[in-house]
């Protein structure tokens, strides 16, 4: 499995990798992104992956800023600090809501 972490803090970043790759040694992260204008030039570039874990508030605004500019069509589930978006991350593709 292909698997984009769109994450500011690279402790949290780090962390994620490490509970995907205890969970399965398949898995294969092929992006690690953090901040919106970097996730947004990667899948405007990249289509390669089978599903994305994104946090919500980066360092340049909010993640939901990224899919005005880029198409994600793979399954996303957003892993954030903060539950009052939830119904908005639901609205873009997502199919899990994890609250650190």
């Amino acid at each position: 499995m292909k698997i984009v972490i769109v994450e500011d803090e690279q402790l949290a970043a780090e962390k994620l990798e490490r509970y995907l790759l205890k969970y399965n040694a398949e898995v294969t992260i092929v992006g690690k992104l953090s901040s919106n204008d970097e996730a947004i030039q990667w899948f405007q570039e990249n289509e390669d992956y089978d599903v994305v874990f994104m946090d919500i508030q980066l360092t340049d605004g909010l993640s939901f800023e990224i899919f005005n500019q880029a198409k994600i069509t793979k399954p996303i589930i957003f892993t954030t600090a903060f539950d009052e978006y939830a119904i908005d991350a639901f609205k873009v593709n997502s199919v899990d809501y994890i609250l650190k």
